[in-house]
């Protein structure tokens, strides 16, 4: 029904701090509970790392587990530019370019805003952190933020990002496989920058004048309800700048890994710059 709206439902500081403590795991997994996911993973992690070879039976089960389903993964993103194909064409067919033409100073509004956080923000940090190349680094990565546009997804993203960066960059997995995830779910900055201009433009429409104290709380709330925003795909003329900022909210994560890897000297810069084949 193209009348429906989707809603998010607003959650508290506190609510999202209790929240990361499972009760149930299973659940969790089941309804993808990110946070949960990862506190109940760290736990049989630490467990794993103290029962040694007593535990490597399950070890191993969870090691190829995950290179099953990162196989599944490159199979899914063979698929994924027909699939975008068909998503945009469908947006636009039901809202018509009539309707379309209005939105267009708000979409390229929001995209400038990404693109500066992107390649601006993110790589400036990169440096200053770690010396590392920013252009050579949005190259070998660029295939990881192709699929999260595709996929509009960052949770699926999880596993080819940690593949990438260990594989490509030089990070260790110990560092990215905690940190990725987290980051999947709390470290929205593409999702931030769109709720602080998509406000900006809601208030701009209705002509309400907004005070510096006004645009402060906006930057406070929209951090915030990032942190509690679910990494699944939107609806509607969302759906492409969701795309953009999924790929903005990955490469984040991505580049926060590197600068933690190399502040706990587990970056190996000889990967990083090797030729790729």
């Amino acid at each position: 029904n193209a009348a429906s709206v989707e809603t998010m439902k607003a959650t508290s500081l506190t609510d999202t701090l209790l929240n990361i403590i499972p009760d149930n795991p299973i659940n969790s997994l089941a309804s993808g509970e990110m946070l949960q996911i990862i506190v109940f993973a760290l736990i049989i992690g630490v467990i794993l790392a103290k029962l040694g070879e007593r535990a490597e039976t399950v070890a191993n089960f969870f090691s190829q587990f995950n290179d099953i389903m990162m196989e599944m993964t490159m199979m899914i993103m063979a698929l994924a530019p027909i699939g975008v194909f068909c998503l945009i064409s469908r947006t636009f067919a039901n809202i018509g370019f009539s309707a379309f033409v209005p939105l267009a100073k708000y979409m390229i509004g929001v995209l400038i805003a990404l693109a500066i956080q992107c390649f601006g923000v993110y790589q400036i940090l990169l440096k200053i952190f770690t010396g590392l190349n920013p252009l050579k680094f949005i190259k070998k990565f660029f295939p990881v933020m192709a699929f999260a546009f595709s996929t509009a997804t960052s949770n699926a993203t999880i596993p080819l990002s940690i593949d990438t960066l260990t594989k490509k960059v030089g990070v260790s997995k110990k560092i990215s496989s905690f940190t990725i995830p987290l980051g999947a779910t709390i470290n929205m900055d593409g999702t931030s920058i769109m709720q602080g201009v998509a406000v900006v433009f809601a208030a701009q429409a209705f002509g309400i004048h907004l005070s510096m104290t006004d645009y402060i709380t906006v930057i406070g709330t929209a951090t915030l309800a990032s942190i509690g925003t679910a990494g699944v795909p939107s609806v509607g003329i969302d759906r492409i700048l969701d795309m953009t900022r999924t790929a903005v909210n990955i490469t984040g994560d991505a580049v926060c890994t590197t600068i933690v890897a190399h502040q706990n000297k587990a970056l190996d810069k000889n990967v990083f710059y090797a030729e790729e084949n």
